[in-house]
């Protein structure tokens, strides 16, 4: 079930890694995909001071398409709920909001939801919570996730892209700015240290553009057009994780399970193969007589839990020195390790690229 009518909303990440590609590939759709508008990242390009390094190559992944796609989430999401309405038992109940547990003998059984008509309840034999970071069901099942120290928080805006425009991915300095390519606009990100987004604001909107100039001189005649802050919106950066991801009839997958950070643009990808690992694990135990077992929950655990916390692990703790933890912090006057790292042995790229691309577990449709 989905709380909008539609899905027409700006998700600002819209990232389509290697890895998600190529399930889609292996379902048999990546031509018919591929024909929705989207631009191709076949390199991930972080610039300090001047001086441009490769931290992420795919070119080398054994897969269909060795790149990132960026492409409007609301399109993916259309595409697969299209692809999803050929089987008869499937039903996407839209502007339908999940509110709480129903509950027999010590088990979930369903969930009760608020719709424009009224309140409905939904049967089920597992309840899927994969609601996001701010998780309804979670809560619900009495489920608490554990809290990461967050590296930094996001400030998301659009500006106009020009023909010849070029701009690295990422470009640090006075903060970090994460520009993605949409064809007519920059799709920008501006990391700034975590709760700092008030001290920017009370600086004043000038200040702001000029940092925004100061990292990417080429959108110096278009920053004016920032002209209000309801044109900047903030990204609370929330990592954290689950100990545990089930109760009886219910399972928590996705941000749900273990909120990302936005580096690297992994979130929705890590979350597409937990469901694949769902799918290809519960499917047989949804098949039989009865429902599925707490043992049978905990094997989707098991198997996607380390991949989530290595990832976690490396946004907090390798990534975080590209971003400032200071407003005053200069990033390009003080080069932080990984970046010498990359610059002195370039093959770390393709290590990376597999990383980034694949994930630490990639998942495969069952046979």
């Amino acid at each position: 079930m989905s709380g909008h009518a539609d899905f027409l909303r700006d998700f600002r990440g819209d990232t389509v890694h290697p890895s998600t590609l190529e399930l889609i590939s292996e379902l048999g759709w990546i031509e018919e995909f591929l024909r929705l508008p989207h631009t191709k990242m076949p390199d991930v390009t972080v610039n300090l001071g001047g001086q441009a390094v490769t931290f992420a190559d795919f070119s080398r992944l054994k897969v269909r398409c060795p790149y990132i796609a960026f492409m409007p989430q609301w399109d993916v999401l259309d595409f697969l709920a299209g692809k999803a309405q050929a089987y008869p038992s499937f039903r996407l109940l839209r502007s339908t909001e999940a509110t709480d547990l129903i509950t027999a003998d010590g088990r979930a059984v369903g969930v009760r939801a608020t719709t424009a008509e009224g309140p409905v309840e939904v049967r089920a034999d597992l309840v899927i919570a994969a609601d996001g970071r701010h998780s309804t069901i979670r809560t619900k099942a009495g489920l608490e996730p554990v809290a990461g120290s967050p590296p930094m928080d996001v400030l998301w805006f659009h500006l106009p892209r020009r023909e010849g425009d070029e701009m690295p991915f990422f470009q640090g300095g006075r903060g970090a700015l994460i520009s993605i390519d949409r064809g007519e606009f920059w799709q920008l990100a501006y990391a700034i240290p975590a709760a700092a987004f008030a001290t920017i604001k009370q600086a004043g909107l000038p200040a702001f553009r000029e940092r925004v100039a100061g990292l990417a001189p080429a959108l110096r005649d278009r920053v004016e057009q920032i002209d209000s802050w309801d044109q900047v919106h903030q990204l609370t950066v929330r990592v954290a994780r689950l100990p545990r991801w089930h109760q009886p009839g219910v399972l928590c997958i996705g941000d749900a399970a273990h909120a990302m950070s936005p580096a690297g643009g992994v979130g929705i990808n890590l979350a597409i193969q937990d469901a694949v690992a769902t799918a290809n694990l519960l499917s047989p135990a949804l098949l039989r007589p009865g429902v599925p077992s707490e043992d049978d929950l905990a094997g989707v655990q098991s198997r996607r839990q380390r991949a989530a916390q290595i990832t976690q692990a490396f946004q907090l703790g390798i990534l975080r020195d590209l971003y400032p933890k200071d407003l005053r912090d200069d990033t390009s006057e003080h080069v932080p390790p990984i970046f010498t790292a990359f610059r002195a042995l370039p093959p770390l790229r393709h290590v990376m690229g597999r990383f980034i691309g694949m994930g630490v577990r990639p998942e495969h449709l069952a046979g």
